[in-house]
């Protein structure tokens, strides 16, 4: 845009101690071999545990977007360690993540991380606290020879894809009508109390009239 009327010819300076406002990544490279480093420490520190940390629960994302999808979650709950017949102190010991907030909403994510624990539980290598007096549920010294760290997660959770057959769309799926259903749903659920409170009111007014 050119200048109006006979104004000040502007020069800014904007351009004055630009080191000071420009951010370097010079340390980027060193940064990368020191994670890696303390990664591999931490894989010496705590071998043979598993290198990802302690089992996690199978879990769903909240809300309706992303309900649909598994993913792992913090810990499991007290009700799933009791099912699985694991005491929630020894669980933390034996690579088990506890989560005591979280509480079961379905009867399926129970049986699903019960049955989670049970399978990780079997092939639970356990090593004994004194190599001399091993105690009840400690592994065997041929199963603790066999034991490796293991470098990725512990048992992943893996999304299983169902794939529907293609069929014929049937007579009522097609008279059924989705929007409507939605709505009287809705104003079922809205109208629930209402229609209660009237059909207890009449209730009571017919008894009345008989007396």
């Amino acid at each position: 845009m050119a200048p109006s009327r006979n104004g000040m010819i502007l020069n800014p300076h904007f351009h004055k101690d630009w080191q000071k406002r420009v951010r370097t990544w010079f340390n980027q490279p060193a940064r990368k071999i020191r994670r890696r480093k303390a990664r591999q420490a931490k894989a010496r520190r705590i071998a043979p545990r598993p290198v990802a940390g302690p089992l996690r629960p199978q879990v769903r994302c909240p809300t309706i977007r992303y309900h649909t999808k598994v993913r792992g979650g913090r810990g499991f709950t007290l009700e799933e360690l009791k099912a699985a017949g694991i005491h929630k102190k020894t669980a933390r010991t034996i690579g088990i993540a506890v989560d005591s907030r979280r509480r079961n909403r379905s009867t399926e994510s129970l049986q699903a991380n019960v049955q989670r624990l049970k399978e990780y539980r079997s092939k639970l290598i356990l090593f004994p606290r004194k190599a001399s007096a091993p105690k009840k549920g400690d592994s065997t010294e041929e199963e603790i020879k066999m034991a490796t760290q293991l470098s990725g997660a512990v048992m992943p959770i893996k999304t299983v894809h169902k794939k529907e057959k293609a069929r014929v769309i049937s007579e009522d799926e097609k008279k059924f009508k989705a929007f409507a259903s939605l709505r009287m749903a809705r104003a079922n659920a809205r109208l629930f109390g209402i229609r209660a409170k009237r059909a207890k009111e009449a209730a009571e007014q017919d008894v009345e009239k008989k007396k």
